[in-house]
């Protein structure tokens, strides 16, 4: 799974996801995109799961590109433990998705299997996306 090498800072606030994305909101790599319409907080799990939806369909063949990366700690406290005593330990590592955000990109494969793979994706994200496709110039 995927999560950062190192970081500076072993918490992070929690914070809120406030307006459109404006980086990464057009398809830079591959012919088909999968692109966000909501704000959330997509887990590292979630992003492998769909990576793995992905290439299960597409046969292995073509090329993804993932395009968003776990960067948040996101911490935890016991179950049953007393308010109080600082704050949980990290759990798991999220990202916070902006709508707008292209996810996954893909290219090499036909338009409906690019279409059926971001459909088997999408049932695995917290999103509700959209699938984009490169307008031929």
């Amino acid at each position: 799974m995927l999560q950062p090498a190192k970081t500076k800072y072993r918490k992070a606030h929690k914070g809120r996801i406030h307006g459109k994305a404006n980086v990464g909101n057009t398809l830079a790599y591959g012919s088909y995109g999968l692109k966000s319409l909501e704000p959330e907080r997509v887990t590292a799990r979630q992003i492998e799961a769909a990576r793995r939806a992905i290439a299960r369909h597409m046969k292995r063949q073509g090329r993804i590109w993932i395009r968003i990366f776990p960067d948040v700690p996101v911490s935890r406290k016991p179950a049953e433990v007393r308010m109080g005593s600082g704050k949980g330990t990290p759990e798991f590592w999220a990202v916070r998705v902006h709508p707008g955000r292209i996810l996954f990109e893909i290219d090499g494969v036909p338009a409906n299997i690019a279409r059926e793979s971001f459909e088997l994706a999408a049932a695995k994200l917290p999103v509700k996306t959209k699938i984009v496709t490169r307008v031929a110039a």
